[in-house]
């Protein structure tokens, strides 16, 4: 429970359906520790513990704050930093899910005697008929996020209730209403990072990594056959696909294309550049299936608000290989791929590379 809308009428639900609820807020980051310039907003700070508190004291269910800063930073943030340092583009939210969240609350959900955990997240959850635990899109495909929990294996999916999946907002809205929280309704979403609450990842690097400025500094900007355009502020402070803020006049827009950190470069091109037809996929975690059909046709998101294209897929030595009908545009390594077959997920895994054939 973090305090907002979407897990506390998950909590009530579940409570006025006669489950026995125990509420769980999990501390992962303390926000004054990173150093930004905002007030603090998102689930870690101390009005959104009060308020799924008080939601659980009302409704007469225990609530406990779970602290898990020390597995969060350990693991979420130390990633965060070392996917910029190897040049590529981390989804924070999915190993937080994964490995974090998930893995959280089910011990904690152990020590307590419960046999189900359920979050707030807007996504299915059934059991198809090859036994396996499959991940399904929300019925509101304006807040589906079956995309971040392609990471999620069966021992945690065959335990998870998600309430959401089959409502749309407006109704959880009235819901909140309905159930006397008439304020959650109006309660600000955030949508950052929540260990970058001033959504500014660049200065969050700075302050991580003592002397990251001076380590990174001097690099190219280059084409795509290597002559120098002129230099960056530091490789990781950009990411595939970044148009604005490179500062730099070439006389027609350019895109990043190419991240070497190896060569401390940042390559540049025309926006037809950042389109690829093929990719290989690593990490991989396969939820419908325990194994599938090499060029069995999938849709494949290669970002959170991706609507997804049509390719065809192909294990190889536990990576896959990816190749897409028709070109894609911007696949940056570190982002998650996730595919699908119809409203199903079929797995996910992290991006490693994109070509062009």
């Amino acid at each position: 429970m973090s305090g907002g809308i979407d897990s506390t009428v998950t909590a009530l639900m579940l409570n006025a359906e006669g489950y026995e609820v125990v509420g769980i807020t999990m501390k992962t980051w303390d926000y004054a520790a990173s150093g930004g310039s905002k007030k603090e907003t998102g689930c870690c700070n101390l009005d959104s513990f009060n308020d799924a508190r008080q939601a659980a004291v009302e409704h007469g269910f225990a609530h406990y704050i779970l602290d898990i800063r020390d597995e969060f930073g350990d693991f979420v943030i130390e990633n965060f930093v070392e996917e910029y340092l190897a040049g590529r583009t981390p989804n924070p939210c999915v190993l937080c899910n994964t490995h974090i969240k998930w893995r959280a609350l089910l011990k904690r959900a152990d020590a307590l005697g419960c046999e189900f955990i359920a979050t707030g997240h807007y996504a299915k959850v059934r059991q198809h008929e090859n036994g396996r635990f499959v991940v399904s899109k929300a019925i509101d495909d304006t807040k589906d996020q079956s995309y971040v929990l392609w990471g999620l294996q069966q021992d945690l999916l065959s335990r998870t209730l998600l309430p959401l999946g089959p409502y749309r907002k407006t109704e959880i809205r009235q819901m909140a209403h309905d159930f006397g929280y008439p304020e959650l309704a109006k309660k600000h979403e955030s949508y950052e990072i929540c260990f970058v609450p001033d959504n500014d990842y660049r200065g969050f690097l700075k302050r991580r990594v003592d002397g990251l400025e001076e380590r990174v500094a001097g690099g190219n900007f280059i084409d795509k056959t290597g002559k120098i355009l002129g230099q960056h502020k530091g490789y990781p402070f950009y990411t595939i696909g970044q148009r604005k803020g490179l500062d730099i006049a070439l006389g027609r827009p350019v895109f990043v294309t190419r991240i070497d950190p190896d060569q401390n470069t940042v390559m540049l091109g025309d926006e037809a550049d950042l389109e690829q037809n093929e990719m290989k996929v690593g990490k991989l975690n396969l939820i419908k299936y325990d194994q599938l059909t090499p060029g069995m046709e999938a849709v494949t998101k290669i970002r959170y608000k991706d609507s997804g294209a049509l390719s065809n897929l192909y294990p190889e030595n536990g990576t896959m290989n990816v190749r897409f009908y028709e070109n894609v545009k911007g696949i940056a390594p570190g982002q998650s791929a996730v595919f699908y077959e119809g409203e199903d997920v079929i797995g996910g895994g992290i991006i490693q590379s994109g070509v062009r054939s």
